[in-house]
């Protein structure tokens, strides 16, 4: 049996949900885990789902109504305790520095890049796999 990690995806937009699906596929990489994922439209929907625990990694959508993924990232690395390392999207390149000011531990822009996305994502797994070992 191979392992799995789960990713919970947040954004209030089924489509950014849909293309981080796409782009990941069953593993971002091949020494990844295979991916389950979490889909969340709101943000009492993702502390829900952190408190229930279980969640590898977060993929916070920036751009996200009513609340953006960074004022959720830096709000659930407050609140949730472990919490799991965060993948943000964001809009433009120049958001970076809010990414870092959410405290996300990496960010991506949108429309999500396949190749870039599954990279973060993969290096985040890995991260979160020796940090467990």
């Amino acid at each position: 049996m191979q392992p799995t990690a789960t990713v919970l995806v947040y954004s209030d937009d089924s489509t950014t949900r849909e293309q981080v699906r796409l782009a990941t596929g069953r593993r971002p990489a091949p020494d990844a885990p295979v991916v389950e994922f979490v889909e969340c439209a709101t943000p009492d929907a993702v502390v829900r789902e952190l408190d229930k625990g279980g969640i590898d990694v977060c993929v916070l959508d920036g751009e996200a109504v009513p609340m953006g993924g960074m004022g959720l990232c830096r709000q659930i690395k407050d609140e949730v305790f472990r919490c799991p390392p965060v993948l943000l999207l964001i809009g433009r390149p120049q958001d970076a520095w809010l990414a870092t000011w959410s405290r996300a531990e990496a960010a991506v822009t949108l429309p999500v890049d396949p190749v870039e996305f599954a990279s973060a994502l993969a290096s985040l797994l890995r991260q979160k796999r020796l940090q467990s070992a």
